[in-house]
C-alpha cells in the first residue's frame, strides 16, 4: 500500500442519502453523483476514494440478513485493495448492521467506519456532511504505516464509538448514538482525539467474512403480567435457535415457577437462551437476586453488559459457525470476542 490511504466508501443508503420528493414530501434515496455534489469536499482529501453502492440503497428500516450478506461480500472482496471502508448507512438500524458486521467478519485489522445522519443531506442544517467528512478522516488515518482504529466502529455527532457497543438513543436529536457501558473511541474537535486504550490493537490475520448468517432467533421483552402463552407463542417457534430475554435490572424475571419450566423445554431442544438486562447501562448479574439464581439454575446464559443489538447478532453469528458443537456455540455466549463485552 502506498502512503496515500486507499479507501471504499459504501453506500447502502439512509437519510443521510435522502432528498425529499417535492410533490408528496416523501424521502427517497438520491444516487451518489447526487451526493458528492451536495458534499464537494470529498475531493479535497489526501486520499483515494472509491465509491460503491448497493444494488438497490435502501432505507435502514428495511435493512436485513441479506443486505448485511451484501456488504461482507463487498468488503470480503475488496479488503487487500483498501485501508479502510466507510460505510454511509441509515441510523435506525446501523447499530444493527455495524454490530452485526463486527462479528461476522473475523480478524478485522483495518478501520471499518459507519456513519450517517439525522438529516437529509439536500438540508441546509444537515449533519450529514460532518459526521461522513470525519469517518473519512479517521478511515484514512494511520501512525506508523498502521491504522490508528483497526476495528469496526461508528461515528457520530463528533463521538466514535466501538460498533458493537452503540444504540441509538434519540430520533431527533444530532447525538443520536451512546455507548453506555464503553467509553468513547475518539472525540472530533478542533483535533481527533483518539483514546487508545479503548481501541483494539492491530493484529496480523487473515480475514475471514461468515456470509451463512442464521436468523433462526427471537426475543422476548418482559414486562409485569407476561402471560405464559405469550411467552410461548415465541418460544414454541420450530426452528427456533436462539431465544434473548430482556429482563428487569440485572438480569431479573417473575419467579412464577412455569418460567423456569419454559427455560428447561427450550434447554431440551438446543435453544440457546440469553438474559440481557433492559436498562441502558449495567450488567447482568444472575445470581444476586432469587428472581434471577432461578434463571441461572434453568441454564440461561448471562449476557453480561451487551447491548440488544449486539446480543442478537452475536447470537446470529454463533449460531452460524457449523463448525462448533450446540455446547460450543453456549461456551462462547458470554465471553468477549470482538469487545463486546467488559
Amino acid at each position: 500500500m502506498s502512503e496515500r490511504s486507499e479507501l471504499l466508501l459504501i453506500y447502502t443508503g439512509g437519510t443521510i442519502g435522502m432528498v425529499e420528493d417535492v410533490e408528496t414530501g416523501a424521502l427517497h434515496p438520491i444516487n451518489f453523483d447526487q451526493l458528492q455534489a451536495e458534499i464537494p469536499e470529498l475531493k479535497k482529501f489526501d486520499c483515494n476514494i472509491t465509491v460503491k453502492s448497493l444494488l438497490s440503497p435502501i432505507d435502514s428500516s428495511n435493512m436485513n440478513v441479506q443486505v448485511w450478506k451484501e456488504l461482507l461480500q463487498i468488503i470480503e472482496s475488496s479488503y487487500e485493495k483498501f485501508d479502510g471502508f466507510v460505510i454511509m448507512h441509515g441510523s435506525d438500524t446501523m447499530a444493527y448492521t455495524a454490530s452485526a458486521i463486527s462479528f461476522l467478519l473475523e480478524n478485522v485489522n483495518k478501520p471499518i467506519i459507519f456513519t450517517g445522519s439525522q438529516l437529509p443531506i439536500g438540508k441546509i442544517r444537515t449533519d450529514g456532511k460532518e459526521n461522513l467528512i470525519t469517518a473519512i478522516e479517521i478511515a484514512a488515518a494511520k501512525e506508523n504505516g498502521k491504522p490508528i482504529v483497526p476495528e469496526v466502529a461508528l461515528y457520530f455527532e463528533y463521538s466514535l464509538y466501538r460498533a458493537n457497543r452503540t444504540t441509538k438513543v434519540s430520533a431527533e436529536n444530532f447525538e443520536a448514538f451512546q455507548s453506555p457501558n464503553y467509553p468513547l473511541l475518539a472525540e472530533a474537535g478542533v483535533h481527533i482525539k483518539y483514546n487508545r486504550f479503548a481501541i483494539r490493537k492491530w493484529e496480523d490475520k487473515k480475514v475471514i467474512a461468515r456470509k451463512n448468517i442464521n436468523d433462526q432467533v427471537a426475543s422476548v421483552k418482559i414486562f409485569p403480567g407476561l402471560r405464559r402463552d405469550v411467552f410461548q407463542a415465541i418460544a414454541n417457534l420450530p426452528n427456533l435457535r436462539g431465544l434473548i430475554l430482556e429482563t428487569f435490572g440485572s438480569g431479573n424475571v417473575p419467579s412464577d415457577s412455569w418460567f423456569s419450566e419454559e427455560i428447561l423445554r427450550l434447554n431440551e431442544r438446543g435453544v440457546i437462551v440469553l438474559n440481557i438486562t433492559q436498562c441502558t447501562t449495567g450488567s447482568v448479574i444472575q445470581g444476586k437476586y432469587e428472581t434471577g439464581v432461578h434463571l441461572e439454575n434453568a441454564g440461561v446464559i448471562s449476557g453480561k453488559d451487551m447491548t440488544f443489538e449486539a446480543a442478537i447478532t452475536k447470537m446470529m453469528y454463533l449460531l452460524s459457525c457449523d463448525e462448533l458443537s450446540i455446547d460450543e456455540q453456549k461456551s462462547y455466549v458470554d465471553k468477549n470476542l470482538r469487545g463486546e463485552i467488559s
